[in-house]
């Protein structure tokens, strides 16, 4: 039986945003949700499979190659909504945030009925992630596994800190967000308001979306919420073309190919492992493979660098047009060319003799100690640095890989990508230490 929808109001506390620093807080918290949810959709596409000898029949395969392109389709946007979110931070003078808790994530860092982990593509993640990309007016429960946490204090609004709110959907909170942009407009002025550089937002020339707009007043901040709250959820009362509806067009395939052929098994048996625990963080299989180890680490290390290389984007100072196209480019090409790869080959990859049959999928590991590269100079050394060592593992790796796991093109990127920096970092070392 498919998946059925029905719209049922349900009742919503107003989100309450009298100062800049809860509008800035709010829009990390959405900047963060926006993260985890592009994680989550990519974990369960990178546990697809793809190929005839892995079980599946012709009809089966190009269902499961389509629902691929589907969700990397709608992880691209998501990509997109992340930086239309710093794009928002940005304009109100505030840095970009590409920070997040490691998975699963505790309950209270979000409203409590936005819970998220690492879920292998099936019955259970779809249901998911219809939940989260619920619109505003449906009731829709979340997928099992995925319990409500208690519910924050209303904020009143003369907080001198920012405050964590309820919100029941995404849509609700963006919808807060957007209103309190038009209070904060009506309070001290939109000059007031909007006091960042456009120079450090990002833009269509350099990432290739056309719906990426720079914020710069109150019009362009909505024009930004509401390209994220209709490719969501789809704008009121027209969801099918929307997040909402390509996941729940995806659901009743699958449901339908499963009742033709209950050993149907679309997704390789991925469980969320790591190759070391965290403090803190509630504890997932351990990699014992080393090979697997490996790879897992060098995911998470090419993760790192391009959420450096996102953050240098943002953040810089005085960098030249050309730049920021080597800044951009170069993430993008991590994205593409190292981190999809990578993610694809671990799902095929064993956990180790304690989870037999079990492969893993990337973690998306945060480090303990994040850290920024605010310098210009110092920050092309850095990252031509992590480049040229990450590209020496990878070679490393390759040479012990097993004949089916082929690193050798992630490596070539590596160097590619070195060989694009290397200029950058040559000019900055012979900047005079006091620059």
């Amino acid at each position: 039986m498919g998946q059925s929808v029905s719209g049922a109001p349900a009742k919503e506390a107003p989100i309450v945003i009298e100062t800049r620093e809860e509008l800035i807080f709010l829009l990390s918290e959405a900047a963060a949700l926006e993260h985890m949810v592009l994680c989550g959709y990519l974990f369960a596409a990178f546990s697809l499979k793809d190929k005839h000898d892995e079980g599946l029949n012709s009809t089966q395969l190009g269902a499961v190659r389509r629902w691929d392109r589907i969700i990397k389709e709608v992880s691209s946007q998501e990509m997109l909504h992340l930086s239309l979110v710093n794009n928002l931070l940005s304009a109100v003078g505030a840095a970009p945030y590409f920070g997040r808790p490691n998975f699963p994530h505790p309950t209270r860092f979000f409203a409590p009925g936005v819970q998220l982990a690492l879920v292998p593509f099936g019955e259970k993640a779809l249901r998911h992630f219809l939940y989260l990309e619920r619109p505003e007016s449906f009731d829709l429960e979340d997928a099992p596994g995925f319990d409500v946490g208690a519910v924050v204090p209303d904020t009143t609004g003369d907080e001198i800190v920012p405050e964590p709110q309820n919100f029941s959907t995404v849509g609700h909170l963006y919808r807060g967000i957007e209103n309190g942009f038009s209070h904060l407009t009506a309070k001290i002025g939109e000059t007031n308001l909007f006091v960042g550089s456009r120079r450090c937002q990002a833009t269509q020339e350099c990432f290739g979306w056309p719906e990426l707009v720079q914020v710069t007043d109150l019009a362009t901040a909505s024009k930004a919420i509401e390209t994220i709250v209709t490719e969501g959820e789809g704008a009121r009362g027209h969801w099918k073309t929307a997040h909402f509806g390509k996941f729940y067009q995806i659901l009743n395939e699958y449901l339908e190919l499963k009742r033709e052929d209950r050993s149907f098994e679309p997704a390789r048996p991925v469980i969320p492992a790591v190759v070391r625990h965290r403090a803190g963080v509630a504890a997932m299989a351990k990699i014992t493979d080393p090979f697997t180890a490996g790879v897992a680490d060098l995911f998470n290390a090419s993760y790192a660098l391009t959420l450096q290389l996102l953050s240098r984007y943002f953040m810089h100072t005085e960098s030249t047009h050309k730049e920021l196209l080597v800044l951009s480019e170069s993430a993008v090409e991590m994205m593409v060319k190292v981190l999809d790869p990578l993610g694809r080959q671990l799902s095929r990859l064993p956990v180790g003799e304690r989870h037999p049959g079990r492969t893993a999928g990337p973690s998306f590991e945060m480090y303990p100690m994040e850290y920024l590269l605010p310098h210009r100079h110092a920050a092309w050394v850095l990252l031509h640095e992590r480049l040229v060592e990450l590209g020496s593992y990878c070679g490393e790796l390759a040479s012990k890989s097993p004949g089916e796991v082929d690193l050798h093109p992630v490596r070539d990127t590596f160097e590619r990508l070195s060989a694009t920096l290397e200029p950058h970092a040559l000019a900055a070392k012979q900047k005079p230490a006091d620059y």
